[in-house]
């Protein structure tokens, strides 16, 4: 085996890469529950690409039969209803594990110098999923795919001059039709997977590059022993791998239970209407997007004029861009923050959640009053923030990880 390795190695740089990004990559001691979350993304990433995989050995992208081809996936392909539960499950985990982890990032600073490209690599890989899960969403060609489909691309011909144009281009017709159906199915299953791989090497080469945040916001790397060995670190091989195996199987155990018992969460996960063939000339009685949009779709409804609702949908999404300069404190960590910050990010949570529930009712004057409220209390988070955080007042950090 030591030959072998001698002769991959003298061509390829596996020991390398290896002892880089494993044996030699110093972790800091002091990681948490959060720091589940990131290994736990990739492995649903595999999972979605993997049963994806299977999904469109037998799934036809074609107007007339790709509602029937799911049905066919779900009663006669031997443990097709299992791969399908698993991806449409998957989808759902996979936007839970990434809001977490980037809850995780808020807290503690992992946006902040010098980890700025971190957090955007993270932002584009959530922008990509979006897409993605948007893409795929319309492939079982039900009554809520076709219809949701039809609503979010209409939001498109809201841009001054080139809206019709580009709501046409993306339609591929001048309805929600089999040429939508195939272009979607060709971004979801190839160019955007590409796209996502890519950005999540790039997303860990640059983590690893700069080393990685902790729950004290210390940097370890400034403190190493007479061999270069930050005396805060252990190597990530075995120790984290061994402890993210443990996270693996506790997510496996409550992820098996969904699929088996609750695969369409009540409607949340896999709506009813779903369940029923694609009819324009039927629309369902409430339209709303998965719960994991939903936040941003409850921005759009709360803007009465729609170009400006798209800009605020839009814009919610954007600013989490520049959060790593929106927030000016020097202090990473939540722990050493401010009351003030962490009433703050409280308030960030409780309105993105309520913004969640507030889109899947239906609109009432109650409902739009409501979702103004809290998409102006979940923009003012980040102007609080900017304002606040340059003189906020601190408790002091220590040198080293506690």
């Amino acid at each position: 085996m030591s030959k072998l390795m001698e002769w991959v190695d003298a061509r390829f740089p596996a020991t390398k890469m290896w002892n880089e990004h494993l044996a030699e990559y110093y972790a800091p001691k002091n990681f948490n529950f959060w720091y589940f979350f990131g290994s736990l993304a990739l492995v649903v990433l595999v999972i979605q690409i993997v049963s994806g995989i299977f999904l469109t050995m037998h799934y036809k992208p074609d107007g007339a039969m790709a509602f029937a081809s799911v049905e066919y996936i779900m009663r006669d392909v031997p443990y097709g209803w299992l791969i399908r539960y698993i991806h449409s499950t998957g989808a759902t985990a996979l936007f839970a594990v990434v809001y977490l982890h980037m809850f995780r990032g808020l807290i503690y600073g992992s946006y902040k110098n010098p980890r700025e490209l971190i957090w955007l690599f993270g932002m584009f890989i959530y922008l990509a999923l979006m897409a993605e899960a948007f893409m795929g969403y319309l492939l079982p060609w039900g009554q809520m795919s076709y219809w949701g489909a039809q609503v979010i691309i209409s939001l498109f011909s809201a841009i001054p001059v080139i809206g019709d144009d580009l709501t046409l281009w993306i339609r591929g017709d001048f309805v929600i039709s089999d040429a939508t159906l195939n272009r979607f199915f060709a971004l979801h299953v190839i160019a955007l997977p590409f796209v996502l791989v890519f950005l999540v090497i790039a997303h860990i080469l640059a983590l690893h590059e700069v080393g990685s945040n902790n729950p004290d916001g210390v940097e370890i790397k400034k403190n190493k022993d007479e061999n270069g060995i930050p005396r805060d670190g252990i190597p990530f091989h075995p120790y984290y791998s061994v402890k993210d195996i443990v996270g693996v199987v506790v997510f496996l155990f409550f992820f098996a239970t969904i699929v088996f018992y609750f695969p369409d969460g009540g409607g949340y996960f896999l709506e009813h209407a779903n369940f029923i063939a694609s009819d324009p000339l039927k629309t369902p009685e409430h339209i709303a997007p998965v719960w994991y949009f939903t936040p941003f779709y409850a921005i759009l409804r709360a803007v009465p004029d729609k170009l400006m609702g798209v800009g605020a949908m839009g814009a919610a999404i954007l600013v989490l861009f520049f959060l790593p300069w929106i927030d000016r404190c020097k202090v990473k960590s939540i722990r050493y923050r401010s009351t003030l910050y962490k009433a703050n990010i409280a308030m960030l949570v409780i309105s993105f959640v309520v913004l969640g529930w507030l889109a899947m009712q239906a609109v009432t004057e109650t409902i739009t009053l409501l979702s103004q409220v809290f998409s102006i209390l979940y923009f003012a988070f980040f102007v609080v923030l900017y304002f606040t955080s340059k003189n906020e007042k601190t408790k002091p950090v220590p040198d080293r990880v506690t």
